[in-house]
């Protein structure tokens, strides 16, 4: 098998988020304006992760996969993410089922998942991803959840992957995977904060 990026999809990641951060670390006296077709494409590279979870992320990943799709639709006529969010608002669809407002929203609680998840694996011992997922699950998603899909997520979590067989899936080793993982943590931090900050300062909230 070849080494090329497009084996590796933590690299991938990792470079299409940095450009991101990039962006999102930008001072101005009005916050940058994120170009929605880079977010999305971003985002869509993440997906593979959550495949790689196995059953008890599965509900994750085609809610994720989904919502990514309607994103990078939109993103062929709407610019940006600031763009989209406003139209929304000036549709008076924001909290609409469907709506890109509340696709991004979703999409950024994914996002979010996956740096949890990543911390965790940095600082846990051994090879078991089940203490590291459970507490992505719960930090991140279970508020947002009811209690048929936590106690399925819970189900699940006994048919995770181990960390070995998840590193072998995304062709690293554990050097390769540890500074991408860091990497990725590092850069999607601004990302994921970018988009609260637009939701926020537009009295959006978060927690819907």
């Amino acid at each position: 098998m070849g080494s090329n990026e497009a084996d590796k999809p933590l690299r991938r990641i990792g470079a299409s988020f940095e450009q991101l951060a990039a962006v999102a670390k930008q001072q101005q006296p009005q916050q940058p304006a994120m170009a929605a077709g880079d977010f999305s494409r971003a985002c869509s590279n993440v997906s593979v992760l959550f495949g790689c979870l196995g059953i008890a992320f599965k509900f994750a990943e085609m809610d994720y996969v989904a919502k990514v799709n309607d994103l990078l639709e939109a993103s062929k006529t709407i610019s940006t993410l600031p763009s989209m969010v406003e139209l929304d608002i000036q549709k008076g669809t924001v909290r609409q089922a469907g709506s890109h407002t509340r696709n991004l929203l979703r999409v950024k609680r994914g996002i979010d998942m996956v740096k949890v998840l990543f911390e965790q694996i940095l600082v846990t011992e051994g090879n078991s991803l089940k203490d590291a997922a459970s507490k992505a699950y719960a930090q991140v998603f279970a508020p947002h959840h009811g209690w048929a899909i936590r106690k399925a997520v819970g189900a699940g979590m006994y048919a995770l992957p181990s960390k070995s067989q998840l590193l072998k899936k995304l062709n690293e080793d554990e050097n390769s995977a540890r500074a991408q993982m860091q990497s990725f943590v590092r850069s999607s931090g601004p990302v994921i904060l970018y988009v609260e900050d637009l939701f926020t300062s537009k009295n959006l909230g978060l927690d819907w």
